[in-house]
């Protein structure tokens, strides 16, 4: 092995952006987070980076089979925001995928990170996103290409999936192969500890906010546009109808908030469920159901309401919280793993003393008692800029590419 990291000297950190959560032209809000923080790293100038998103196969594009139709129509190739993406399939049994699922995209994706270097991209740092299987995955790309591997840790890769054993025996055996990783939160990071990584070996970077994109828009006027009435309560609660999101939480609270409405942005399959739930407690009228919501239309939402309303029961760092917040919207938020992090002081919110509907209420009502001026949110959330993450992430990979001997 030669070492020419004097090669290296005033160029941009090369990377390999490696992860299945990154948006793409069918589904252009999934992993959003991973293409936001990328974003701002290649801003500063610092770094280039290829994204390798692998895809599940599947034969048939026919939308009669629903989401994993989806996945036969994402293009082989495309560019966003002028970063080039490539994604390679790779096999996914039902039912039996979860074990086997790291290897198979590791043989799926390995040609397209072949072809990326004979093309020219020899890449410096492979930055991967997502442990399990994605983590463990670009471990073992990161042993055949001999580079350094950056993991970031989460949220359910970290805090659920370690609860099964093979996982957790690859999760571990990914964090010794990597030459650091990130996690999104304090909480996420102690529990990465926990399955015996070293504490030095991780760094919290939490994500930031788009201040731009997210910024306050009269009530009244947002209210107006949204065809809301400018009178009464208005909660929003935005993410996929998934159980876990805790949209019934919020629902069930409407009883014990008798002025209050609740718009909710998002799909999925909870939608009957929810709608049959809000029809039992008669709030059917007090509940209105947005759909899909795009990303960049999601500061009207925020800023029409008078709390966004977040009940998961699992999350690492949740970016709706800085954004309702950067919009001046306060937020009530379950009291889970990352999210003290994120509302720790009266002007971003109030956390929920528990996760039921009654909490939920209650939070709400703390919150009403004092409801903070929407100023005092704004400047809140202009503390979580990406400024501080880039530089992080920058720290990280230069440090990782000048000691890295070169094949």
């Amino acid at each position: 092995m030669i070492d020419d990291t004097s090669s290296t000297v005033g160029r941009p950190i090369r990377l390999l952006t490696f992860s299945t959560l990154y948006p793409n032209a069918e589904q252009p809000h999934h992993g959003v987070f991973v293409e936001n923080r990328l974003r701002h790293l290649l801003a500063s100038g610092a770094a280039t980076s290829r994204v390798v998103a692998p895809v599940p196969w599947f034969p048939s594009s026919s939308r009669h089979f629903g989401s994993y139709a989806v996945n036969a129509r994402i293009s082989r190739a495309e560019e966003r925001h002028g970063v080039s993406i490539d994604h390679p399939r790779y096999a996914l049994p039902p039912k039996i995928g979860m074990v086997p699922a790291p290897l198979l995209m590791y043989w799926g994706a390995r040609r397209a990170v072949e072809r990326l270097r004979r093309n020219g991209y020899d890449f410096d740092v492979i930055d991967a996103h997502y442990f399990y299987p994605d983590g463990v995955a670009a471990a073992l790309l990161a042993r055949e290409f001999r580079r350094p591997l950056v993991i970031t840790a989460r949220g359910t890769d970290i805090n659920l999936i370690p609860q099964y054993q093979a996982p957790r025996r690859m999760i571990q055996w990914a964090a010794r192969q990597a030459s650091h990783m990130i996690t999104v939160c304090a909480a996420l990071k102690t529990a990465l500890c926990e399955l015996d990584v070293p504490d030095e070996k991780v760094t919290v970077l939490r994500n930031g906010v788009d201040l731009k994109t997210f910024h306050p828009i009269d009530p009244a006027e947002a209210r107006v546009r949204l065809g809301e009435s400018p009178d009464g309560l208005l909660l929003a609660s935005v993410g996929h109808l998934i159980e876990r999101k805790g949209h019934h939480h919020v629902i069930g609270a409407l009883p014990r908030l008798p002025q209050a409405r609740v718009v909710i942005a998002g799909t999925g399959p909870e939608k009957a469920a929810l709608d049959n739930l809000a029809t039992r407690l008669g709030v059917a009228d007090r509940v209105r159901f947005l759909g899909h919501v795009p990303h960049g239309e999601l500061a009207q939402l925020y800023s029409a309401a008078d709390t966004l309303v977040l009940a998961s029961s699992r999350e690492g760092w949740a970016n709706v919280l800085l954004e309702a917040m950067a919009c001046g919207t306060p937020v009530v938020a379950s009291d889970i793993w990352g999210t003290p992090e994120v509302v720790a002081a009266p002007e971003a919110g109030r956390l929920m003393p528990e996760l039921t509907a009654a909490g939920v209420a209650r939070a709400v009502s703390d919150l009403l008692r004092d409801l903070p001026d929407r100023q005092a949110t704004r400047r809140y959330a202009e503390r979580f800029s990406w400024d501080d993450t880039t530089a992080g992430q920058i720290a990280i990979f230069e440090k990782l590419r000048q000691s890295a001997p070169r094949s």
